[in-house]
C-alpha cells in the first residue's frame, strides 16, 4: 500500500472522527492529540530542524489564547480573532527572535525561558480572574467545530514541516543546524533562516492558543502562558522524533496515551515514572520512536542471503 493511499486514509478517517465516533471522550482526546501534534509540529520547525532549543513557546501560545479570547469574547467573530492572535503571536515571534537568536547554546533557551514567565507574572497580575464563557456561549457550546479547526491546523503546520524537508530553505536550516561555519561558509544566512523558522513556528503557536482559547470553557488567563505548553510540546518532538515530519504525531499519541494510563494508575506519581521513561526513550533512542519504526522497518526490508552463498568481490 502505497504511502499517499495510507495517508488518504488517515486524512478521511481524521475527518469522519466526530460523525462516527459514538462517545464524546473519544472526540476529545482526538481533539487533543491534535492540538498537542500541531503545537509540537510549530516547535520542531525550529527546534527539530534548526536544532535551536526554544524554551518560551508558550509565549505565543498564550498571546495567541488571550488576543483570541478577549476579542472573541468581546463580539469579534472567531475567524477576525484567530487572524488577530496568530498576527500578535507572529510579530511577538519576530520581536524576540531577533534579539534572542544572536545568543549562542543554552544562552538562547534561558533568554526564550525568561520572555515567557515575564509574560506568565505579568498577565497573572493583570488579569487575576478566571476567563470563562458567557452562558448564552456555553448553552451553544459544540466540539465539533473545535475538533476541525485543530484538524485543519495539524495539517497545515505538518505540511510546513513537509515543505521544510524538500524545499532549499530547509536545506539551509538543517545546514545550519549540523555545522554554522560550513552553513555560512556556502552561502546560508544562519540567522535569517532560523530568524524565520522562529517566527513561522511562533504563529503557529499563536494559531494553536487560539484554538485553546475557543475550545476551552474556563481558565485563568496566565495558564495559557504556564511553561507546560513550551515542555510538553518538547517531550512530545522528541519522542515522536525532533527534526521529523511524523514524530509530533506520533510522539503526540504516545505523550496522551501514556500520561492517562499512568495517572490513571499511579495517580501523581504518574509525573515521576512519566519523566523517568522519557529519559530512557531519549538515551536509546535519541531519534524518537520513528527512528525506532524506520530501523525496523530498514531490518525487516533487507533481504537475506542464501545459506552457503557468498559475495560476489566488487
Amino acid at each position: 500500500m502505497s504511502r499517499r493511499l495510507v495517508l488518504g486514509c488517515v486524512a478521511a478517517g481524521l475527518a469522519m472522527l466526530p460523525v462516527l465516533a459514538g462517545s464524546r471522550p473519544v472526540v476529545e482526546w482526538s481533539f487533543l492529540v491534535l492540538l498537542y501534534a500541531a503545537l509540537a509540529q510549530s516547535w520542531n520547525l525550529l527546534g527539530g530542524f534548526g536544532g535551536q532549543v526554544n524554551l518560551g513557546h508558550a509565549a505565543f501560545f498564550g498571546l495567541g489564547a488571550l488576543v483570541t479570547r478577549r476579542l472573541w469574547l468581546g463580539g469579534l467573530p472567531l475567524g477576525e480573532a484567530l487572524l488577530a492572535g496568530t498576527a500578535a503571536a507572529t510579530a511577538m515571534g519576530a520581536v524576540v527572535g531577533a534579539p534572542s537568536l544572536r545568543l549562542r547554546g543554552p544562552y538562547f533557551a534561558i533568554g526564550t525561558l525568561a520572555v515567557a514567565e515575564i509574560l506568565r507574572i505579568t498577565v497573572g497580575n493583570i488579569l487575576p480572574e478566571v476567563s470563562a464563557l458567557p452562558a448564552t456561549t456555553l448553552a451553544a457550546y459544540a466540539l465539533a467545530p473545535r475538533y476541525y479547526l485543530a484538524l485543519v491546523l495539524a495539517g497545515a503546520v505538518t505540511a510546513a514541516a513537509w515543505w521544510l524537508t524538500r524545499s532549499r530553505f530547509g536545506c539551509g536550516l538543517v545546514a545550519a543546524r549540523e555545522d554554522e561555519a560550513v552553513a555560512e561558509s556556502i552561502g546560508v544566512s544562519v540567522f535569517r533562516h532560523r530568524l524565520v523558522a522562529f517566527v513561522l513556528g511562533s504563529g503557529f503557536a499563536g494559531i494553536a492558543g487560539g484554538i485553546f482559547a475557543y475550545y476551552h470553557p474556563s481558565f485563568y488567563p496566565s495558564f495559557a502562558f504556564n511553561p507546560l505548553w513550551t515542555f510538553d510540546p518538547l517531550v512530545i518532538a522528541y519522542l515522536g522524533g525532533a527534526g521529523t515530519v511524523e514524530g509530533p504525531w506520533v510522539g503526540a499519541v504516545v505523550y496522551l496515551a501514556l500520561r492517562e494510563a499512568l495517572a490513571l494508575r499511579l495517580g501523581e506519581l504518574h509525573l515521576l515514572i512519566f519523566g523517568a521513561c522519557f529519559i530512557a526513550v531519549v538515551v536509546a533512542l535519541p531519534g524518537g520512536v520513528v527512528q525506532a519504526l524506520r530501523g525496523l522497518g530498514g531490518r525487516a526490508a533487507r533481504p537475506r542471503r542464501a545459506a552457503g552463498s557468498q559475495a560476489t568481490p566488487v
